[in-house]
């Protein structure tokens, strides 16, 4: 996977050189290259931002840096760009899988009260955002999203299993996980999960999951409420069929 992105603040992302995603940079797992808007500024004085016609707070970052910028970039528009921005729609599971099998993704952030709207509609695919609130640039939920989304490129992560099994692959949050020691400060870890039944185990963690996705993500819960409850009428109708089958002479 390639991505691209396109800021004012490239050094920012030098934390995503380290850790998992660090390390799948270093393998060749995927590309991060960050571009500086600012070097495409005709400017004399490399000036990106303008105040707002018609008035109002702040300032708005110019059509034309960004333009080039992205075009200079991408000339063929090769990649899928995404612009970040509040009122785009809302970053979830299923968008990240989706974006995850986008061979090329070119980001860009904007700063400021955002950009000049020519901008997005010559050069941006669609917008996105991290949630309802306003941050004072597209970067952090720039790096929100790579992470997010890198974590489903073959090969980043240890095992399919880590990303099959967390908070909203399935719709569910996550169960409780529990290491070493047994018992700390008078807290013992389950006794199914020291069992060895695996059976049992599973049953736990996927009850431990409707039951934490019902008390803290009600909306989540209803959105898969008809699921579970068929899940559990076909579980219901295989032990009825079992226990008849065992009554026969």
């Amino acid at each position: 996977m390639k991505i691209k992105v396109a800021t004012l603040f490239p050094e920012m992302f030098d934390c995503m050189h380290v850790g998992i995603i660090g390390k799948a940079i270093e393998k060749g797992l995927l590309s991060l290259d960050c571009i500086n808007i600012r070097d495409y500024s005709k400017d004399k004085h490399s000036k990106t931002d303008d105040y707002p016609f018609g008035g109002g707070a702040g300032m708005v970052m110019t059509v034309q840096p960004l333009h080039d910028c992205v075009n200079a970039i991408d000339p063929a528009h090769e990649y899928r760009r995404i612009y970040m921005s509040p009122r785009g729609a809302t970053l979830n599971q299923k968008k990240v899988v989706e974006l995850s099998k986008t061979d090329k993704i070119l980001f860009v952030c904007g700063s400021y009260e955002g950009v000049d709207e020519r901008f997005i509609e010559l050069d941006i695919d669609e917008e996105l955002s991290i949630g309802d609130y306003v941050l004072t640039g597209g970067e952090l939920p720039c790096m929100v999203t790579v992470n997010a989304i890198a974590r489903y490129v073959d090969g980043v992560l240890g095992s399919e299993q880590s990303t099959e099994e967390e908070s909203f692959s399935a719709g569910l949050l996550e169960y409780p996980q529990y290491t070493r020691p047994a018992v700390f400060e008078g807290l013992s870890v389950p006794e199914v999960l020291l069992s060895g039944n695996h059976g049992n185990v599973d049953k736990w963690r996927r009850e431990r999951q409707i039951e934490i996705t019902k008390e803290r993500r009600p909306d989540l819960y209803e959105l898969i409420r008809p699921r579970i409850e068929e899940e559990e009428a076909k579980k219901q109708k295989k032990r009825r069929k079992k226990g008849g089958n065992t009554d026969e002479r």
